[in-house]
């Protein structure tokens, strides 16, 4: 019954993404792009962006891409990243059309909400590769940092769930500078959130564990326009 449920939540949202067009399941159209390779083609495109050679501007425009992908999708990479204007993932990724399932939510946490969402694109779309991206000088970090009580409105959730995070970073460091503890603190949000996927998410805990995605975090740098990795492990 669960299962069933399951399926029919899934073709319900499938019927409303896809406008009402025959929704075709993953398995049957699975990509074949793996989640190092995955990996391989966000940093290729960093590069670019970084140096300023954006490849895809005119490949996001073109009416035979849209074409294309009206009735379906299959992105090879979902990213989990802040909703902060200056870290756009399509674009710090120089990606297009099609190849990444963005989810931005302030200080890149989940909720079921989110969860769900990774589990879609995971399960249904064929996604291999799982990126929490946080980015330098997080501002819904810092509030975490600089709170001094629940804050007012829904932003309260926001900082309640990034409060472990920030505890972390300042056993590691208690000496540190406001300025490292908020860097530490997103480096440690990320690793946070990324345990979160698969501690919240028995889907994602399955397939990662049957090899089929992988969870990654990463930090993007506000000056530089680089992406670096961040050991989960640390």
């Amino acid at each position: 019954m669960k299962q069933r449920v399951r399926i029919a939540v899934w073709l319900g949202i499938a019927a409303l993404m896809l406008g009402g067009a025959s929704f075709v399941l993953a398995s049957e159209t699975a990509s074949s792009v793996t989640a190092d390779k995955a990996l391989e083609l966000l940093a290729e495109g960093n590069k670019h962006y970084a140096k300023g050679d954006l490849h895809h501007l005119e490949q996001m425009s073109a009416s035979k891409t849209r074409t294309s992908l009206a009735k379906e999708q299959h992105p090879y990479a979902i990213i989990v990243s802040c909703s902060d204007s200056r870290v756009p993932p399509e674009i710090l990724f120089d990606k297009g059309l099609g190849e990444v399932f963005v989810i931005r939510v302030a200080g890149n946490v989940v909720s079921p909400h989110e969860l769900g969402s990774i589990e879609y694109a995971a399960e249904h779309l064929g996604s291999t590769l799982i990126m929490v991206l946080g980015h330098e000088r997080c501002g819904a970090v810092t509030a975490a940092v600089d709170a001094k009580g629940k804050p007012e409105g829904n932003i309260g959730s926001i900082v309640d769930s990034i409060a472990p995070a920030v505890e972390k970073a300042r056993k590691k460091n208690p000496a540190a500078t406001h300025e490292d503890l908020v860097e530490t603190s997103v480096n440690e949000n990320v690793r946070l959130v990324a345990q979160n996927i698969l501690g919240q998410s028995p889907v994602i805990k399955k397939l990662a564990s049957e090899g089929k995605v992988k969870v990654v975090g990463a930090k993007y740098d506000l000056d530089e326009g680089t992406v670096q990795m961040i050991n989960l492990q640390e």
